[in-house]
């Protein structure tokens, strides 16, 4: 599936929760699935610089040329909210990651409900997947 499908279904899923409570709880829900970064890999060159929360982010390209993320937060919205991005990230081609442009954020009113801080992290977690994007593509 391309990202904007994948933003796309996003969207969809966020459209069938009426209140912001409910959409939480499915955050919480998504970040129990998401792809656990290693152990060893949570080292200060994997954490995000910006984040209220401790995330660390992970990445590399499978032999199939496509973007492998993994990540973990001590942070239980946090941790939705990067599960959110590797469901529309993982198993992209580098420069697709990288061109891309995230309009599900704001389709699913997540900027206007999450705190500034937690929007500056938000923001932190997408541009060091887009740089891993980028150093991908200038290796490749």
């Amino acid at each position: 599936m391309i990202i904007n499908e994948i933003q796309d279904q996003i969207i969809d899923e966020f459209n069938l929760f009426e209140d912001w409570m409910d959409k939480y709880n499915y955050l919480i829900e998504l970040g129990n699935q998401c792809p656990l970064i290693e152990e060893r890999d949570k080292t200060e060159n994997n954490l995000i610089q910006g984040c209220q929360s401790r995330v660390w982010v992970s990445a590399k390209v499978n032999s199939d040329g496509r973007m492998q993320i993994t990540a973990d937060s001590d942070a239980v919205i946090t941790k939705g909210i990067i599960s959110l991005l590797l469901k529309v990230f993982n198993d992209q081609e580098p420069q697709d990651v990288y061109d891309s442009n995230l309009y599900f954020i704001d389709k699913i009113g997540l900027t206007s409900h999450l705190s500034p801080t937690r929007s500056n992290g938000l923001l932190a977690m997408v541009k060091q997947i887009k740089l891993y994007a980028l150093a991908f593509t200038i290796k490749k």
